[in-house]
């Protein structure tokens, strides 16, 4: 039986979303292009997916190999680090590898980056450490399942569990600063932005790459893109983006019932916090606190916020599997969303507010690929 505890629930913005006033930096593309294996990740055209949406494309940018990593993280905690320590020692002479930029931080040594994580983040900060021979202290909830840990420890990262959420890491991790601990946070906090908004700039490489990607496919821009939402920072990128002057794209916030943050605040018109624990299988969206830096652009730039189930996720993940995607729980949390809201139990309300038609085009960002294999080799067996 649905209780409230698990039943899907829907925002829609009473107001006409707004227009951010200015595109994004194109900066971090560049930077990004002199990473070791730099390559544009997949756009796939997924019909499996359109079909059930009752459009005429659907649209995947598909993280599953990000830079050698399993999801887009890497993009934002990179620049993020690049920025911070280009701050605090910079500016750095002209450089074209790594281990040139690595050489001019000799003089500053030792230092340790430190984050919290529910999985990614965390690993693509350790990856970043590696790469300049800096330390990284990484702290996790204590329901993060081992696969994801030794990830982070494959990069070399100091991984301590933290007795309680991800939200408690956070606070944790903060704890930690200092002149030798660098905090790369991808969420804000008072007096705590400059990193965050860093890491947002660094996930606007992705739309930049499908922008030139529609238009070699002579493909319109979408009518609607989906985000996955935990602190809320790539969702504030894709409103960044898609919400820029002259572009008309609806934006739709996706996140677990378990830890809808995001929509909680929007039905109360103010930061609200979703206590912990935050089981949702969708881990790196179990977030109990939205990021204060990225609610201005959700309340103003989100069309509709969604919070889904589990099983609508796992969902998802089998459907994505068709069309050639493989994506985990929270990579494929989006199209989650956008089936809750455009094919499920609030379907006609949603193609109604969002003007979906049978010739609308719809985009997805499949956020990660398989970060649990257990859970994967589960889900799309349907034995979720």
């Amino acid at each position: 039986m649905t209780t409230e505890s698990t039943k899907p629930r829907v925002y829609f913005n009473p107001l006409r979303p707004v227009t951010v006033i200015s595109a994004p930096s194109p900066e971090p593309l560049t930077f990004h292009q002199k990473l070791p294996g730099y390559a544009v990740t997949p756009l796939i055209h997924a019909p499996r997916l359109a079909a059930a949406l009752g459009v005429r494309d659907a649209w995947v940018k598909d993280e599953a190999n990000r830079l050698g990593l399993p999801a887009y993280k890497i993009l934002g905690a990179s620049w993020a680090v690049y920025r911070e320590l280009a701050t605090l020692f910079g500016p750095f002479t002209p450089w074209t590898t790594l281990d040139e930029l690595a050489a001019q931080l000799q003089a500053h040594l030792p230092l340790t980056l430190v984050t919290a994580t529910d999985g990614n983040h965390g690993r693509a900060v350790a990856r970043t450490a590696r790469w300049l021979g800096l330390g990284a202290h990484i702290l996790v909830p204590e329901d993060m399942v081992p696969a994801r840990i030794r990830a982070i420890e494959d990069e070399e990262g100091q991984v301590d569990v933290v007795h309680g959420s991800y939200d408690d890491a956070v606070r944790a991790a903060a704890r930690l600063a200092d002149d030798q601990h660098l905090v790369i946070s991808d969420t804000a906090w008072d007096g705590y932005t400059r990193v965050p908004g860093w890491v947002v700039e660094g996930y606007g490489t992705i739309f930049q790459e499908i922008d030139g990607q529609l238009a070699a496919l002579g493909a319109r821009q979408p009518d609607v893109v989906a985000a996955q939402m935990g602190v809320g920072s790539l969702a504030m990128s894709v409103v960044q983006h898609f919400r820029a002057p002259g572009r008309r794209s609806h934006v739709v916030g996706v996140e677990p019932i378990r830890a809808a943050c995001v929509l909680n605040s929007l039905n109360a018109g103010a930061l609200t916090e979703v206590p912990g624990p935050h089981l949702s299988i969708m881990a790196g969206l179990n977030c109990g606190n939205t990021s204060p830096l990225a609610w201005p652009y959700l309340k103003g730039g989100l069309s509709a916020s969604v919070a889904i189930s589990d099983a609508r996720a796992e969902e998802a993940v089998r459907l994505l599997a068709q069309d050639g995607v493989t994506s985990g729980e929270s990579g494929a949390a989006g199209a989650g969303g956008l089936l809750e809201l455009l094919a499920g139990e609030f379907a006609s309300q949603g193609r109604g507010a969002l003007g979906v038609t049978s010739e609308s085009s719809l985009l997805v960002i499949s956020t990660e690929g398989v970060t649990d294999p257990e859970a994967y080799a589960r889900i799309l067996h349907g034995q979720g």
